[in-house]
């Protein structure tokens, strides 16, 4: 697995006012799908600002395994020669997805368009997860687990469908990995595939779709969903792809930004899609001064910079509603709600539950070991901020890349430090984490 067995544990201290300006790493959705669709094109795709963590690199890996030529060109730059719509290659190994439950579950489509079977794998913790979700209707489509761990957990193997069927389906719960699957897999099924969201998830795979030439409808469903209608059997194109930096990972200095009194940062290339800013939007109401300029698009993602200063943040309710918009961002926003003055409640949060661990008990627990009021009531969390963190604690990261992060921004602002038991899963999505935030004046070591 790429994981190190070696654990590599940190503590975060109080700072002094964080100054200067950063470019966190590229978007990890869009870096997923612009390797993932350039294999599924005819000809070559050039990728500018990709992230280069693990598990962006282990769907690289995956895609040459599936028979695309995948090369690395110069920093953050690649080149995917794909190999067409069902023109998957057989592996002659297992794919190993290690921490990315993205990359897998998007890629799980890919394959089950192809009249080929892959097994797939991941480390301890994507093993951990669920992928039933993800086949049910890739069985719909014609394709078929031959075998699994169990729970249809992985290690899963995956014989795609040799005449793959278009469906009409309705997700389960919203989730832009279940949708992208369907629609990845529904690019070798003739006639029309739609996905019906009762609640509308991130739509990067629609985007990236149309960039590369593909047919696709969406249409409002009800009072907050969608209906995406995919018309099948297209020739994708290889396409120029400009990854914008990531909101996700923006989230970690942007908090840094607010709780750190006297601050004065930019992130620059943000990517500002509608479907990922509830975060901002979020910290915004709290009183935090953020400052959005020079907002420009690339192949349909706008992007945009933002100056973040030092703010006294309040308390506020959270919206279940919002909850798709932000669902990665909720753990740095419990540490914003922690240095606030009032109680914060964020409600609708079941989905932290099955994402890389239970990311709803685990941001509890790395506030109530630092000394902070928090209370889970059925999937609303709810932190009494006091204006300070007392600290000192040590936070069980869970092998989850963002709980460590959440933690060391936490200890940047505490009284006291705050310590993560292992800092070795930050590479999965932000190989310059702790560098960069030290360039800006955090006091991590």
């Amino acid at each position: 697995m790429s994981h190190s067995d070696q654990t590599s544990p940190l503590a975060a201290r109080k700072s002094a006012a964080l100054r200067g300006t950063a470019r966190v790493p590229g978007d990890k959705s869009i870096s997923h799908r612009a390797l993932i669709l350039g294999a599924l094109a005819v000809g070559e795709t050039r990728i500018t600002g990709l992230l280069e963590g693990e598990d962006v690199l282990n769907t690289g890996k995956a895609m040459r395994a599936l028979g695309a030529r995948v090369e690395r060109t110069g920093d953050c730059a690649w080149s995917v020669h794909g190999v067409g719509v069902a023109g998957f290659a057989q592996p002659d190994a297992p794919l190993d997805f290690g921490n990315s439950g993205t990359g897998c579950r998007l890629a799980m489509g890919a394959v089950a368009g192809s009249p080929i079977t892959a097994t797939f794998d991941g480390d301890a913790s994507l093993r951990s997860r669920p992928m039933r979700r993800i086949v049910d209707p890739l069985e719909q489509m014609g394709a078929k687990v031959v075998s699994s761990a169990e729970g249809g957990r992985l290690p899963l193997a995956l014989a795609g469908a040799r005449d793959p069927l278009p469906i009409t389906y309705r997700t389960p719960v919203p989730s832009a990995q279940i949708k992208s699957a369907v629609l990845l897999a529904g690019l070798s099924a003739p006639g029309v595939t739609t996905v019906i969201e009762a609640e509308a998830s991130r739509d990067h795979t629609e985007l990236m779709l149309q960039h590369f030439g593909a047919t696709l409808v969406t249409e409002p469903e009800g009072k907050l969903g969608r209906k995406i209608s995919l018309t099948g059997q297209p020739e994708l194109r290889g396409a120029p792809v400009v990854v914008p930096a990531d909101p996700s990972s923006a989230a970690f200095p942007m908090v840094a930004g607010l709780v750190v009194p006297g601050s004065d940062i930019v992130l620059t290339d943000v990517m500002t899609n509608p479907l990922r800013t509830g975060l901002i939007t979020t910290l915004r109401e709290m009183g935090g001064a953020i400052e959005q300029s020079e907002t420009r698009g690339d192949t349909g993602e706008p992007m945009a910079q933002f100056r973040i200063r030092g703010s006294q943040l309040r308390g506020v309710e959270v919206p279940a509603e919002r909850a798709p918009s932000m669902i990665d961002e909720y753990l740095v926003l419990a540490v914003a709600a922690a240095f606030a003055e009032g109680t914060t409640i964020m409600r609708g949060l079941h989905e932290l539950r099955v994402k890389e661990s239970d990311r709803l008990e685990a941001t509890a627990a790395m506030l109530r070991v630092n000394g902070v009021e928090v209370e889970i009531a059925g999937d609303d969390l709810i932190v009494v901020g006091k204006g300070h963190v007392p600290g000192g604690g040590l936070v069980a990261t869970h092998m989850d890349h963002r709980i460590a992060m959440s933690a060391l921004v936490m200890g940047l602002a505490a009284d006291k430090p705050v310590t993560v038991d292992d800092t070795a899963f930050i590479a999965t999505s932000f190989p310059d984490f702790v560098p960069m935030m030290r360039r800006l004046g955090g006091e991590l070591g």
